[in-house]
């Protein structure tokens, strides 16, 4: 049994202009399934595949009121494509952030909505991710979270310190998920959580009694009578483990 991040959840007051920022800023396209959920992912790309992470865009009534810590970092492969990215990103609607990142070679910007992400500077380790370098979420314990993360997933313990930890899908394709040592995790805006699915035929609820063997435990966001199974890892973290695909 294994699960697989296929894509990063997004709350938004508006799914379809937030999902059009995002298709814009990464070069993807736009489908949906149904009223208020915007998917965005790559042109002719069939969904799961590890080689991308997909943005899924929700609305809901008030995004304000939810909070998680995820946040995106955007891949670039030179100096001039990083600032022709940031450039043709506040084009689309996104604006500086200052979060007292001080000096550093990677721009913060929000997005439309006012979420937070990165564009990064020309990094080896990011060539060959695609649009998104990595997926990361901001933790008190890098280590504790590695140790959950890498035994939820089928992916790859590339790191780990104490300051920081990576994986990455054990097929060596796509972006990063990247846990990063922050004093106070909960003190960053962002409404994004990540979205887990079983391979097919294996058994959801199967899955999700693994999870809390390994200290997830179930969480209540409001989401009522639906398809998916609501969890939250060790340090609070919500997540969602999708039906099987």
């Amino acid at each position: 049994m294994a699960l697989r991040l296929v894509q990063v959840n997004f709350k938004a007051r508006d799914d379809s202009a937030l999902g059009k920022f995002w298709a814009d800023a990464l070069g993807w396209g736009i489908s949906s399934e149904g009223p208020g959920v915007t998917n965005v992912e790559p042109v002719g790309f069939t969904w799961p595949d590890p080689s991308a992470v997909c943005v899924d865009v929700v609305a809901v009534p008030d995004p304000e009121t939810v909070k998680y810590r995820v946040h995106l970092d955007l891949a670039t492969t030179s100096a001039a494509h990083q600032a022709e990215l940031v450039a043709r990103l506040k084009e689309l609607g996104a604006t500086p952030a200052d979060i007292g990142q001080g000096e550093v070679p990677w721009e913060v910007l929000e997005d439309p909505e006012g979420n937070l992400f990165c564009v990064l500077e020309p990094r080896p380790i990011y060539q060959d991710t695609g649009p998104i370098a990595t997926v990361v979420v901001n933790c008190a314990d890098p280590r504790a979270m590695a140790s959950f993360w890498s035994g939820a997933m089928d992916w790859t313990l590339h790191e780990v310190t104490d300051e920081h930890a990576r994986l990455r899908s054990s097929t060596g394709v796509g972006p990063y998920l990247e846990f990063l040592r922050t004093t106070d995790p909960d003190s960053l805006r962002s409404r994004i959580h990540l979205d887990l699915m079983p391979y097919s035929g294996d058994d959801q609820a199967a899955e999700v009694g693994r999870l809390h063997t390994l200290g997830a435990v179930d969480a209540d966001i409001g989401q009522g009578d639906v398809s998916w199974r609501c969890l939250a890892d060790p340090e609070g973290n919500e997540f969602c483990v999708l039906r099987p695909g």
